[in-house]
């Protein structure tokens, strides 16, 4: 069975930046290991956005821009960039909070086997949780995870009720 890896947004904006926080600070460690010792596919998305922000639904409702494209807010923390550093790994860009790119990448990236789907990353609570429903919705029958101490979100309490809800939409929790 092949295995895949989404690294969700591990961007400096999510970690020490613009929407930073202590819980994303310290999961980079635990997350960097989990990639370095990864043996299968890797993506890693990118939240992306542009100069006109603020102008936009998700602006107007969180008015902090952020991941604006080739900034440095918009790159990979330190850490995770190294760990990826030694894999072949896909970027994957989104503007909003699910790739609805990343199940046809995996797709193709399976090519016809079966496959299994972990994810990692932040914010458990708003991208994670996003993408990891999308996926269980595409692919079912597909073993889909999330590791827990490879996430957080923008607090412990909503990290813990994506948690919950997860659990409930048959997402594996590791």
């Amino acid at each position: 069975m092949k295995k895949i890896l989404i690294v969700v947004d591990m961007q400096k904006d999510f970690v020490d930046g613009a929407l930073g926080t202590n819980e994303a600070c310290a999961i980079i460690p635990a997350a960097a290991a989990k990639i370095k010792a990864f043996e299968g596919e890797v993506f890693a998305t990118f939240d992306t956005h542009f100069e006109n922000y603020m102008e936009t639904a998700e602006g107007r409702k969180l008015p902090v821009p952020h991941c604006i494209k080739d900034t440095e807010g918009w790159q990979l923390d330190a850490a995770i960039a190294e760990a990826l550093a030694g894999k072949n790994f896909t970027p994957v860009e989104k503007y909003t909070f699910g790739s609805v790119k990343l199940p046809e990448l995996i797709r193709k990236a399976a090519n016809g086997d079966e496959f299994s789907i972990e994810l990692i990353g932040l914010c458990t609570d708003i991208c994670v949780i996003s993408n990891a429903l999308l996926l269980k919705a595409y692919f079912p029958e597909a073993p889909v995870a999330v590791d827990e101490k490879c996430c957080a979100g923008v607090t412990p309490e909503k990290h813990d009720a994506a948690i919950e809800t997860m659990k409930s939409c048959q997402i594996d929790i590791i």
